[in-house]
């Protein structure tokens, strides 16, 4: 057993040391130490925009620091009053209006009457915790758009465009699937977001760059020129801070603290990481004849992004393999963009659309199927009783 889970799972017993079993099987002190899990889980991914802030500022001009860093300090913040406003009972509507492709619970959030208890989410963890997790991956896909239009939006333009994203167009297309709708129906599967985060966030990446065209300088008559970043150092801390937030992205999407199944997933998500980082390296070096470390730092991120959809699922040797294959498409998606002149300050459009559409999972089954109006639910099977 993981020693953190077995930590918490030790903990639970401890602090309710003589609890029966709940009616699903789940006892107290196993959802304690399943919500510990979540809680944790949550600050990780919180962490993930601090990540992304610091990739961010690395890689673009030291000028335009400021308006970057205001940017994602925006995000995190309209992400989570929306979320509770509106996104949560979007994205889990619990009956859909408008056959399985749109429904909404209603403006708010309130814990059921059975909330914060076993019962709910099969004692994975409480409503609130449930929330909050999910309002952390509400504003990573607007965050993702920031770096790509990076250094040419002005900054009211771009506030009202990340209320408007994150507040009703990555939930309502997270509902597809996670909440229940049509993707849901199809048999779509994605464990932890790669198409429902990351792809998202990188289709409106690709189209705000299309809109506001290439920062002035970088594409001259027939010749690209580069605009390096300003400070590779806190891009590379911007990258590592990312890694160990998808600890949290890809094993909180567990949904429990199933010691087998999140250990599993972590080891999946870092191979993935470390050979698209690999991959990355070495095909940037053996194109330009020199090694590139934006290369490699989005590398790792490409294969981070590759294995999200299916990092429950998919064998060892296929989570390499996954990372491989991102780590090379990143760089020739970099080199395509740049051709066609679409200027990405970062490479989001290469990493989090490229990759997120790359990525896949064998399996068939689901994720996240919701059994009431609140929010989806996953069996935590070593909560049970055999």
């Amino acid at each position: 057993m993981n020693p953190i889970l077995m930590m918490l799972a030790l903990l639970g017993g401890v602090v309710f040391p003589g609890e029966a079993f709940a009616e699903d099987g789940v006892t107290q002190g196993q959802f304690v130490a399943n919500n510990v899990w979540m809680m944790v889980a949550t600050g990780l991914v919180f962490i993930m925009h601090l990540g992304f802030a610091t990739l961010e500022s690395g890689m673009t001009q030291a000028k335009n620091t400021t308006n970057i860093l205001f940017k994602n300090t925006f995000i995190v913040s309209i992400g989570i009053l929306t979320y509770a406003l509106m996104g949560f009972n979007l994205m889990y509507p619990g009956d859909f209006s408008l056959g399985s492709w749109f429904g909404f619970a209603g403006f708010g959030i309130a814990s059921p009457a059975d909330g914060n208890t076993p019962a709910y989410a099969d004692g994975g963890y409480t409503y609130w915790t449930d929330f909050l997790f999910q309002a952390m991956f509400a504003a990573t896909a607007a965050t993702i758009v920031s770096g790509a239009v990076a250094e040419r939006i002005k900054l009211p333009s771009f506030m009202l465009f990340a209320t408007i994203f994150v507040a009703a167009v990555y939930p309502w297309v997270g509902s597809w699937k996670w909440g229940g709708g049509w993707l849901d129906q199809m048999g779509f599967y994605d464990f932890a977001g790669s198409t429902l985060v990351h792809s998202v966030g990188g289709w409106g990446a690709l189209a705000g760059a299309l809109l506001l065209g290439p920062r002035l300088g970088k594409y001259v008559k027939d010749r690209m020129h580069p605009i390096p970043g300003s400070n590779m150092p806190l891009a590379a801390v911007g990258v590592f801070l990312l890694w160990l937030g998808w600890f949290g992205f890809n094993g909180g999407s567990v949904l429990s603290a199933d010691p087998a199944a999140t250990s599993f997933t972590l080891v999946t998500t870092c191979l993935a990481a470390a050979a698209g980082a690999i991959a990355a390296m070495f095909t940037s070096w053996f194109i330009a004849s020199k090694p590139d470390l934006s290369m490699a730092l989005n590398g790792i991120l490409a294969g981070l992004v590759g294995i999200t959809a299916g990092a429950d699922t998919v064998s060892i040797v296929g989570a390499v393999m996954i990372g491989l294959v991102a780590g090379v498409m990143v760089v020739g998606s970099v080199m395509f963009f740049d051709r066609i002149r679409i200027d990405d300050p970062v490479g989001a459009i290469s990493v989090h659309l490229t990759c997120g559409i790359w990525a896949r999972s064998p399996s068939a089954s689901s994720r996240r199927t919701p059994t009431t109006r609140w929010a989806s639910r996953r069996s935590a099977s070593w909560c049970t009783e055999p």
